[in-house]
């Protein structure tokens, strides 16, 4: 049985915006759906739910196309600028520590 993922509301948008800025940039460097999916090693109609934004290909996938249209190292700018780890990294969280273990007392 295939498992259906289910998106967050507030993020069911970025995947098909995602898979529409990967068609663009494949429209810009005239190259046809043919020719990258052969390229990535990936059938076309991958190549076509990636541009849909489908979210049940695989990660893989997804940057075996930016390889292919020479945009895998902007994958390095994912998380590079984390506003939020930052503002929680500089509140100083107190993260609990554990107990040490007690020590078995060894009898003389």
């Amino acid at each position: 049985m295939k498992r259906t993922l289910s998106l967050p509301i507030s993020s069911r948008k970025v995947l098909p915006l995602f898979g529409e800025q990967i068609k663009l940039a494949r429209l810009r460097r005239k190259l046809s759906a043919a020719v990258v999916a052969e390229r990535a090693g990936i059938s076309r109609s991958t190549l076509w739910q990636i541009e849909k934004g489908n979210p049940s290909v695989a990660l893989g996938a997804y940057f075996l196309v930016l390889f292919a249209l020479g945009l895998e190292q902007d994958l390095l700018s994912v998380a590079q600028d984390d506003v939020l780890g930052r503002k929680l990294q500089d509140a100083k969280l107190v993260v609990r520590k554990r107990a040490a273990k007690a020590q078995k007392a060894v009898a003389p």
